[in-house]
């Protein structure tokens, strides 16, 4: 007989390894739906994880890398800090969206003038954007005690359909001969989100993203608004014993996720998409949440796991082109490292025994 044991504390060992026996038992997963589909498992593994670092195209693949991942860790660090405190963002996407629309706004409305002053704002216009949409639930959880989950995940929806209606309308391109979509701003100088280093994919979004982490790790570890948000989530009667506000941190942790997801698209839009359209969202908003829940909600842990997801998403287009997996193949994949993650933090509170269970 095979039971659960409930440990007296939580293991420190465990809590460490789990992220590295998901990805691991994910790989042997994924392998077997490659068999099923009737690809190598061995190829289809070696082609998602090492090709993109060390293949034949390894020298144009790795600067992705950084294009993948920067968006993936901006979004993470600012889910992270409501996760760490019980407050539940899960539409990061609805707010990365907006953040693209609100700075791809500002470029527009000042074309074609070429002034220094405009990137600037479009950073100010994309994290507000994101902000504002993520104080819809903040306030409506504060005022009315709605969930946020539910209405941060259905605004998800209404900023799709506010992105399709720019991308036809207001945004839509006056010389782009009837397609939908907005001008190109990566024909845009004043408003291009270019490479700081040529061909190393090190843009200004990776580099928010870099300090991002930087700032999560400082306020969790020496600010007092750190303290409350991990008091919060580990111990909410302590923390209401304490003096922190429910209401002021739902507002503070879900402003901080709105905003680094609307940075992310502002940043994303202004530099790799290059312009709104109907399908500018990739789903770097959903996918942030099994990156922050893989690296332990901590800004390191982030960081790497946003690597090891963007290495996902390159190995999975490389597998796609060269191998004819399907895309759903790829996302179902991504999607185990979740699953298993979860499956596997068990072991954190709880040990397996083996033998004869207790008779009633």
């Amino acid at each position: 007989m095979i039971r659960l044991e409930k440990r007296r504390e939580p293991s420190q060992v465990f809590a460490y390894l789990t992220p590295v026996l998901a990805v691991l038992v994910t790989m042997i997963a994924g392998g077997l739906m490659f068999a099923a589909l009737g690809k190598d498992p061995f190829v289809a593994i070696k082609t998602i994880f090492y090709d993109p670092l060390f293949g034949q195209y390894a020298s144009f693949d790795r600067p992705q890398l950084l294009v993948k991942g920067g968006p993936l860790v901006l979004i993470a660090i600012g889910l992270s800090l409501g996760f760490r405190a019980g407050i539940w963002n899960i539409g990061a996407e609805g707010q990365y969206i907006l953040g693209a629309i609100f700075g791809a706004g500002v470029a527009l409305a000042f074309y074609p003038l070429d002034a220094w002053f405009i990137f600037p704002l479009m950073i100010l216009a994309g994290a507000f954007g994101g902000f504002l949409w993520a104080m819809i639930p903040g306030i409506l959880k504060v005022k009315f005690g709605t969930n946020e989950i539910l209405v941060s995940l259905m605004l998800v929806y209404v900023a799709e359909q506010l992105l399709a209606s720019m991308s036809l309308g207001l945004m839509k391109n006056p010389e782009g001969f009837g397609f939908p979509g907005s001008r190109n701003l990566q024909q845009y100088p004043s408003a291009h989100n270019a490479e700081i280093i040529a061909n190393s994919g090190m843009h200004w979004g990776v580099a928010a993203a870099l300090i991002a982490v930087i700032f999560a790790y400082v306020l969790l570890a020496r600010h007092q608004l750190g303290y409350h948000i991990r008091l919060t989530g580990e111990a909410p009667r302590a923390a209401k014993f304490a003096g922190v506000s429910p209401g002021r941190l739902i507002l503070v942790c879900l402003g901080f996720s709105g905003a680094f997801a609307g940075l992310a698209g502002m940043f994303e839009v202004s530099g790799p998409a290059g312009q709104v359209t109907i399908d500018f969202n990739t789903g770097y908003g959903f996918t942030a949440i099994i990156v922050a829940f893989l690296g332990r909600l901590h800004p390191v842990g982030i960081l790497l796991a946003g690597l090891l997801m963007a290495l996902t998403y390159i190995g999975g287009e490389v597998a796609q082109s060269s191998l004819g997996l399907p895309s759903a193949a790829i996302q179902m994949f991504q999607g185990m490292l979740l699953f298993f993650l979860l499956a596997m933090d068990v072991l954190t509170g709880y040990r397996i025994r083996f033998g004869q269970g207790e008779t009633a």
